[in-house]
């Protein structure tokens, strides 16, 4: 009787404190729209993995992480500016995984995976979530002074000894492996909400880098609850009512800062 709603909530709680810590990175570092790219690029891994038959979780993590590369080279290399070349891959990647699909006798549920199904979540999909989420907070712990280093300053960083496009690297994998377990929580479209808005509520509340991560991380679970909750009393979208709790705590800890000044 209990069951049923345990498995969804432990699998919003662990993707929320994934996305704590290495949504404060992504905004410091300005990456919001490149969390968005890989978001929207991760729906041509979905017609990849269908078309192939790859377990669905796995062909997103490769197919994101193929994509971060992919747009790390181009933004090395190319003379268009970031927002520009992350706009035409954003909406590129999108539009092909929708048209390759239209071309195979393949039915899936769109409006889950634009807008996220939490109740959906398996033990499969827990496991993914539990497995990815450990790997990233570990890897951010053990790089956490070379990442915050690289984040003030990559000049200062590099003259520290701090391997910063090997750090680049890796956060942009990370970001990657966050995007493509938390896609069942909360869809393509609103993945970037759920790594943006937590860590920008606790940002006027943190008074250093690693409480704003740690904060970051509770206002995401607590958002996932609060969206559960509001989900199973007016019988709304459980992904939007998510992003909705964590708006509303965002409000709430601008409303806090501007009473403090």
């Amino acid at each position: 009787m209990i069951s049923w709603w345990l498995l969804p909530l432990f699998a919003g709680l662990g993707v929320a404190a994934t996305a704590g810590p290495l949504g404060s990175l992504v905004v410091w570092r300005r990456l919001a729209f490149f969390g968005d790219t890989l978001a929207h690029g991760a729906l041509l891994g979905i017609t990849l993995g269908i078309l192939f038959e790859v377990h669905l979780t796995l062909a997103l993590i490769l197919s994101c992480s193929a994509l971060a590369l992919i747009l790390l080279q181009l933004d090395k290399y190319t003379g268009i500016a970031s927002d520009t070349l992350l706009g035409i891959l954003s909406h590129s990647s999108l539009a092909i995984g929708l048209v390759v699909l239209s071309f195979f006798d393949v039915r899936i549920d769109l409006m889950a995976y634009l807008f996220g199904d939490l109740l959906a979540v398996n033990q499969t999909d827990l496991l993914w979530i539990l497995i990815g989420g450990s790997c990233v907070i570990g890897l951010i712990v053990w790089q956490w002074r070379g990442l915050l280093a690289s984040t003030v300053s990559e000049e200062l960083a590099a003259i520290d000894g701090y391997p910063v496009r090997r750090l680049k690297a890796m956060l942009v994998l990370l970001l990657a492996l966050v995007v493509a377990i938390s896609m069942k929580i909360v869809g393509v479209l609103l993945i970037s909400a759920l790594l943006i808005i937590p860590a920008a509520a606790a940002r006027p509340l943190a008074k250093s880098p690693e409480q704003m991560a740690m904060l970051a991380s509770v206002i995401g679970m607590v958002s996932v609850c609060a969206g559960m909750a509001i989900s199973f009393v007016w019988d709304t979208p459980t992904g939007p009512s998510i992003v909705v709790s964590a708006a509303s705590i965002f409000v709430l800890s601008q409303l806090v800062n501007s009473y403090r000044k």
